[in-house]
């Protein structure tokens, strides 16, 4: 399958970044490249929707995590929202539900950015 990826700025200095299909193994690397491209710009935070992701491996936590990282190094908010229940359960499984900041939706991500 293949994976959409739409970025868009926020009024207040943040971008969302909605992923659309699968985050696995043959599209990590894509999304990956995708925020690296964002946070190299002047955002304050970076959201990324995962409504619409059916599935995500672990190299597509791991390309999270790494984005996690990135936010932790840059001074930028780094948040989730819209966890399917299926990728919710992902995050569970790894415990990573109280790593990430995670929202139901886009409006409750980008208060406070």
């Amino acid at each position: 399958m293949n994976i959409e990826l739409e970025s868009s700025q926020k009024g207040n200095g943040a971008v969302t970044l909605t992923i659309k299909g699968e985050i696995d193994m043959s599209s990590s690397s894509k999304v990956r490249a995708h925020l690296t491209d964002l946070f190299k710009g002047n955002q304050s935070a970076i959201v990324v929707d995962l409504s619409d992701v059916s599935y995500i491996d672990s190299s597509g936590i791991a390309t999270l995590v790494e984005g996690l990282q990135w936010s932790h190094t840059s001074n930028k908010k780094f948040r989730l929202t819209g966890l399917a229940p299926m990728v919710k359960d992902v995050f569970e499984i790894a415990r990573l539900l109280t790593v990430f900041e995670v929202y139901d939706s886009q409006e409750e991500a980008l208060k406070g950015v």
